[in-house]
């Protein structure tokens, strides 16, 4: 997994999640049960399990971190292990059934959901509760912290942010002296204006492994006030709301603004139309900058566009640390979850890891507010982000599935390829999704 690239790592993280969510489903845990049980990191430290959240140099940022921990009290030392992307489900499936896992972990941003469903996963009530009394709870930024409420706690707690938002040219709208665009009306005269000039304005990919075309159409139905789920948190794709984005999605591919082969477009194909300048606006991933090589002002983070009825959104999601049952301490595992918290901001410091942290005083650090577009997303787009849920509020194991499932991928390649009409379109997607 080539973490270098920031494109291709995010859609493989959201890849390898879609073998989690089948092989969390087929796979028998049969010894979650309650702690006391022995770990991989021994009786006399507890173990923390990371994924590369970076190149080689994060992993050794973050071991430093680790084994700068000094406990106190009773509680234990924590160990570092690498844990590569490369099969990780079963790594930790398989670990996990044989009482071998890890105290702590990084993973799957589903993960903890689905290992929660199965009693492996320590709620963490107690060290949210800890995080008020340090000063902690406050600092995530809105909304971050809720969508890991369970029915039997809190599962996990949130490290770093990922979202979908808008990009654009900026030499390309200069050039053609546009706008930038902060409605979808407003959006189609400018996409339809550069369609005439032989730009796409809605960059977007469907092709094998590429899941940012499916992340794209919900976003959309975000945008426009719409989801996957309605407020009761029950599967609802077709609504008005999401009917109306997704003709709004065929009118832009009407118009020409979306390239006709984009149905086919692997995240390559996208990259190489976004350097080659064919492409002048799109949602992607918030490294696209960093991921085309551009980061000398010309790729910028656009401003959000209000929908037919004045809504605004996007799709985020959000990577997790989740503690587990089977520890040697549950009070040591507590405790250096509070350290890793109190410390991991030096990997923004030291610029070792591309994803977006949760805490606010870690986004005010000087060395995160240099790179501009990621602290724009933050500042601009993060509070009117929604996972998968949208428009509910429970995050679950079953949004594992979904995310990991080819339904979404399928109802992409239809609305670009116009298969079928939007309604038809969305009930087969319910009918796809329920079915998983």
């Amino acid at each position: 997994m080539t973490h270098s690239d920031t494109t291709r790592s995010t859609a493989t993280r959201r890849g390898f999640l879609g073998l989690a969510a089948g092989a969390a489903s087929l796979t028998a845990l049969s010894a979650c049960g309650g702690g006391g049980g022995s770990s991989s990191g021994g009786g006399d430290s507890i173990a923390f399990w990371d994924m590369p959240w970076g190149a080689a140099s994060y992993n050794t940022a973050a071991q430093q971190i680790t084994e700068a921990y000094t406990p106190t009290g009773e509680n234990l030392p924590a160990k570092y292990q690498l844990i590569q992307w490369n099969n990780f489900t079963q790594t930790f499936s398989s670990a996990i059934a044989s009482n071998t896992g890890p105290a702590v972990s990084t993973g799957g941003g589903f993960q903890a959901y689905q290992y929660a469903e199965q009693g492996a996963i320590a709620p963490a009530d107690d060290l949210l509760q800890t995080f008020r009394t340090e000063g902690i709870y406050d600092d995530f930024l809105p909304g971050t912290i809720e969508p890991f409420k369970g029915a039997d706690g809190y599962v996990a707690v949130p490290t770093q942010l990922d979202m979908r938002v808008w990009w654009y040219r900026k030499s390309v709208f200069d050039q053609e002296g546009l706008t930038l665009p902060t409605t979808w009306d407003e959006y189609l005269t400018v996409g339809t204006a550069l369609a005439a000039k032989g730009y796409f304005a809605y960059g977007i990919g469907a092709g094998a492994g590429n899941n940012l075309g499916a992340h794209t159409m919900v976003a959309m139905m975000i945008n426009n006030g719409g989801g996957l789920f309605n407020a009761d948190n029950e599967l609802d794709c077709v609504t008005d709301r999401n009917i109306e984005a997704i003709d709004f999605v065929q009118e832009l591919a009407g118009a020409g603004i979306i390239d006709p082969a984009a149905v086919s477009y692997t995240t390559d194909n996208l990259r190489s139309q976004w350097q080659g300048g064919k492409i002048a606006m799109g949602i992607n991933t918030p490294g696209l900058d960093e991921d085309l090589g551009e980061t000398d002002g010309d790729i910028l983070v656009a401003t959000p566009m209000a929908g037919p009825h004045g809504d605004v959104g996007c799709l985020q999601f959000l990577n997790n640390m989740m503690m587990y049952k089977n520890t040697p301490s549950q009070a040591s595992s507590e405790a250096f979850m509070l350290y890793w918290f109190q410390n991991y901001g030096q990997l923004w410091q030291q610029k070792v890891i591309p994803g977006l942290p949760v805490l606010q005083s870690v986004v005010d650090l000087p060395e995160f507010q240099e790179n501009t577009q990621k602290a724009e997303i933050l500042k601009t787009w993060q509070p009117i982000a929604k996972t998968y849920a949208a428009q509910g509020d429970t995050v679950d194991a079953k949004i594992a599935a979904i995310d990991g499932g080819q339904a979404l991928n399928e109802f992409t390649q239809t609305v670009l390829a116009g298969g079928a009409d939007s309604k038809a379109a969305l009930e087969k997607l319910q009918k796809d999704i329920e079915a998983l």
